[in-house]
């Protein structure tokens, strides 16, 4: 027998061998139990934020806010929608007394910070074009953006009150949170069902469950499909496995 039959011959025996140890089975368990905890982990800190400060700071008027927006041409005969430096940009009360105001970058960029969470007028003025008043609550939108059009006159008021986003985006991330720490639990389980060594299928698929908690981005799923690899190789010692002779 030639050095390379045995050493294929070696390598399939220390293969068997760890197939058949439970300490092989244990230590997929304890793999999957350690990634999974740590998505679990991921879905309690992201649940952590109080989404009702969130909210009752969207509601309440005297809290604060930046006006942050983008300036740009009127796109014309597949000319224009450039940023415009050197605009304008006034944030009014109700009553058109002036709030703060900013002039545009040469990237078109404005921001007027720290000016209060109530119904303002966005008023845009620039020499040639158009003015354009835009309604709304500082810190409902991330991005105001402006086109300006050539002309004399106003266009407006723009109403973009009403339009928040905010509240979504709380549940949109109570949601990721939620289904990071069930699936995270899943894989909890999962890894114990794999520790008992009685169910295969329910334990393969609670631990497939757990890897969708994403524990450190990519740690823990690793150390799941790490736990998935030993616990398929030690299936035979599955109680169910064995009796349904998969």
């Amino acid at each position: 027998m030639s050095r390379e039959n045995i050493d294929s011959s070696g390598f399939e025996l220390w293969l068997h061998d760890l197939s058949i140890d439970p300490a092989t089975r244990v230590a997929g368990a304890i793999l999957i139990i350690s990634g999974s905890a740590l998505g679990a982990m991921l879905g309690v800190l992201l649940m952590a934020a109080d989404p009702a400060d969130i909210m009752g700071q969207i509601d309440n008027e005297q809290s604060s806010d930046d006006v942050d927006g983008l300036v740009i041409s009127s796109l014309e005969n597949n000319t224009g929608g450039d940023p415009i430096m050197g605009v304008l940009v006034e944030l009014l009360n109700e009553d058109r007394t002036l709030i703060s105001s900013d002039i545009t970058d040469s990237g078109g960029r404005f921001n007027i910070e720290d000016v209060p969470r109530r119904s303002s007028i966005l008023y845009v003025q620039h020499p040639d074009n158009k003015t354009v008043e835009i309604l709304l609550v500082p810190g409902d939108h991330s991005q105001i953006p402006v086109t300006l059009i050539p002309g004399d006159g106003l266009i407006g008021p723009i109403d973009m009150r009403g339009e928040s986003d905010l509240s979504e985006s709380v549940f949109v991330g109570l949601f990721v949170a939620a289904v990071t720490l069930i699936t995270g639990l899943a894989g909890i389980v999962g890894g114990l069902e794999v520790y008992n060594g009685d169910k295969y299928r329910r334990s393969w698929w609670l631990t497939f469950l757990g890897l969708f908690s994403r524990g450190m981005i990519f740690i823990g799923p690793l150390l799941i499909l790490l736990g998935l690899g030993l616990m398929y190789m030690t299936r035979d010692q599955f109680t169910d496995y064995n009796l349904s002779g998969d």
